[in-house]
């Protein structure tokens, strides 16, 4: 049977840049679709969540943040902001909300498509299915391949990103990863130099499955040099 294609949807305003990165998927193998505003791209998602969103930050009727904070609210689809904001600030604003990457205009379509590729890769299954399916630290359970995340029996939801950070630090318990390290094995790319990125993301984690964020029990910070699950 032919391997069912990826479904990704752009939600871009500008007709000609949603065109050209359609191509460049669809070129890649994936399956594209696109919408010309946020409350169109919103309801797009609702009528048929694809697998991952492309989505533009300045958006008329809906702006990109309000659509990217509805969607993380109801669903788990990874998304990946492509805009003209590129301020670091921007940037953490985006993420903050929930966002996985985070491309700047101009940009390169390869490199698009090469992002897409990895938050995919990342996000899919054929990770999941080595070593063991269920991880346990002192009341957090991490199950792999549901791809469910629960504190003393509350399920946590994360965003695809957070889920993977989570995972590499639980599958070696005390090994101090530095931010380069957690990049590189959660996010699947090459460091960008944008240190607070896994700030941010850890930042956000520590909101969903610590009982106190200030005195975190399982993410730990060593300062300087990254971050390590338990004492």
């Amino acid at each position: 049977m032919p391997a069912i294609r990826k479904r990704v949807l752009i939600v871009e305003d500008d007709r000609k840049t949603a065109e050209i990165v359609r191509l460049y998927l669809e070129k890649d193998g994936y399956d594209v679709a696109c919408s010309y505003d946020g409350r169109d791209g919103l309801e797009a998602v609702r009528a048929s969540p694809p697998d991952l969103v492309v989505l533009d930050l300045l958006l008329p009727g809906m702006s990109g943040l309000d659509v990217c904070r509805a969607l993380r609210s109801e669903f788990d689809v990874p998304i990946i902001v492509l805009t003209a904001l590129s301020t670091e600030q921007d940037k953490l604003d985006g993420l903050n909300l929930g966002a996985d990457d985070y491309v700047t205009k101009p940009f390169s379509p390869r490199e698009l498509v090469a992002r897409v590729r990895a938050v995919l890769r990342r996000t899919g299954d054929e990770e999941d299915l080595t070593g063991p399916q269920i991880l346990d630290f002192e009341g957090l359970n991490l199950d792999l391949a549901r791809h469910i995340v629960k504190v003393d029996l509350r399920e946590a939801h994360l965003t695809p990103t957070e889920f993977r950070i989570l995972a590499v630090l639980m599958r070696e318990p005390g090994r101090l990863f530095s931010r380069t390290q957690l990049v590189d094995k959660a996010l699947g790319y090459d460091y960008d130099g944008l240190d607070r990125t896994v700030d941010v993301h850890v930042l956000n984690l520590r909101r969903k499955i610590e009982p106190d964020p200030n005195q975190p029990k399982y993410i730990r910070t060593v300062y300087g040099l990254g971050y390590k699950l338990g004492k």
